[in-house]
């Protein structure tokens, strides 16, 4: 096998059991349901596999959210760091490091939670294509549980272990897959779209992490739908399931604690100040509400209070004591 394949088996025999494990357990709830030989048993149950997953990876996706709006609130600085150090890369480099330090920004964040799948995802295709090919089973999957799962069919006569390029003429099965590639592409499509156009702040959407998003909108969807003509159509229901709870996962984040200075800043303060009008309470006005959302956090800070400044001996002695550039009550009053 080669050290580069014990290498694989040590770390993917963990994630054979654990996704088998999810797996199978799912399909003992489904299969007290339904037909527990059915493709759409099994079908079910790879869409719960994925919905714990995506449970399971919710802090991850916090910490993604928390990281992706530091990146978007310290573009002005970052960019202000290219002009003072545009000259000296290596300047600029160790600069930018000490911001995102700084400011707890981790620019590679927003790429965890894929990361993260890949393995997950490798482990099914995995599972399936063993099951399909050989009628063996891995992890909790027993043999004979692999020979149904590989010979599952959904309604129509579909396999679920078949794929777009080996549909061997099926028309069901090759549209099947075509929409299930479409949905997977466009969710990937629309999630970063959405966050691009709603939860970016004017200054962010130039510069070297504007670029580095606008390379993904396109980028990441083309892979997929590449790639997707290739997967089962049990890894595609993962797939597509897993981009639809990102999609409204970050819809409701958005919604509801929107980075500042953004469009979704501005409509999260309309909505604020027309529900507070609606019960009759009162807020500042739209208007009022929306410049406070466009302005920076960094400025949202209270006033500093002036202190008196210092005096000689012989100034004290002078005054009394009292310090005379304090402000007298009458002064003090009218301020």
């Amino acid at each position: 096998m080669g050290i580069f394949g014990d290498i694989g088996h040590f770390i993917m025999t963990p994630l054979y059991y654990a996704v088998s494990a999810v797996l199978v357990g799912w399909h003992m709830v489904w299969g007290a349901v339904i037909d527990p030989d059915s493709g759409l048993a099994w079908a079910l149950s790879i869409v719960g596999l994925t919905l714990v997953i995506r449970v399971a990876l919710i802090p991850l996706f916090v910490k993604q959210i928390k990281s992706s709006r530091n990146m978007q609130l310290i573009q002005p600085k970052v960019k202000e760091l290219q002009k003072k150090y545009g000259h000296d890369r290596e300047k600029l480099a160790a600069e930018t490091m000490k911001l995102y330090k700084d400011t707890g920004t981790n620019p590679f964040a927003s790429c965890l939670p894929i990361l993260i799948q890949m393995p997950i995802f490798l482990a099914l295709f995995r599972l399936i294509d063993q099951a399909a090919k050989n009628k063996e089973g891995n992890g909790l999957l027993t043999d004979e549980l692999a020979k149904n799962f590989g010979d599952a069919k959904l309604p129509g006569g579909i396999p679920i272990s078949d794929t777009f390029l080996k549909a061997e003429g099926n028309v069901a099965v090759m549209v099947l897959a075509a929409l299930l590639v479409v949905a997977m592409t466009a969710t990937t499509f629309l999630t970063q779209r959405q966050l691009m156009s709603k939860n970016m702040p004017a200054d962010a959407l130039t510069g070297p992490y504007a670029q580095q998003q606008k390379m993904l909108l396109y980028i990441l969807p083309l892979v997929f739908a590449v790639g997707g003509v290739a997967f089962p159509i049990g890894v595609l229901f993962y797939w597509t399931t897993s981009n639809l709870w990102t999609m409204g996962q970050q819809f409701y984040v958005i919604r509801n604690n929107p980075a500042p200075g953004t469009p979704a800043a501005k409509a999260k303060a309309d909505r604020d100040a027309a529900k507070a009008a609606r019960h009759g309470t009162t807020v500042p006005d739209a208007e009022a509400a929306n410049e406070a959302a466009d302005a920076p956090e960094t400025d949202r800070r209270p006033p500093v209070r002036q202190q008196p400044k210092k005096q000689s001996k012989q100034q004290r002695k002078k005054s009394g004591g009292k310090p005379t550039d304090t402000p007298s009550k009458d002064e003090g009053d009218q301020q």
